[in-house]
């Protein structure tokens, strides 16, 4: 008879979830069983997050430091040179003669000067392309 009884309760049909019964799932979600699981993630994807934006910034103060440098120096060159073009311009229109090594080296200092400047800035400019 236990052998009838097996094969009569293998035929009864199992009782389908109703379909108003909440899942498993969502009931542990809602009493909070899986907090703890949700706050390390929620812990760890912050401290990405806050990483993130601490490169950001130190790139963005990269940047505006190198922008401050090339200033700078862009300022100061200007400085150096305002005096031998000065001189340069004034010789020649005193009626000074081109073979002066006064006028010459103004002239020389004009031209390199400007120059330097520009290979200079192709050069950063290059590095910063590639």
């Amino acid at each position: 008879m236990d052998t009838a009884q097996q094969a009569g309760t293998a035929t009864k049909p199992s009782p389908a979830p109703r379909p108003d019964s909440p899942s498993p799932e969502l009931l542990s979600a809602l009493s909070g069983l899986e907090a703890n699981r949700e706050r390390t993630v929620a812990t760890r994807t912050r401290r990405v997050v806050s990483g993130s934006l601490g490169v950001l910034r130190e790139q963005k103060e990269h940047g505006h430091r190198t922008r401050a440098i090339a200033l700078a120096g862009t300022i100061i060159l200007l400085l150096l040179l305002t005096p031998l073009a000065w001189q340069a311009a004034d010789s020649l229109i005193a009626g000074e003669r081109l073979s002066d090594p006064t006028s010459q080296f103004a002239l020389w200092a004009c031209i390199v000067s400007p120059t330097i400047l520009a290979a200079a800035l192709v050069a950063g400019w290059w590095k910063h392309r590639s």
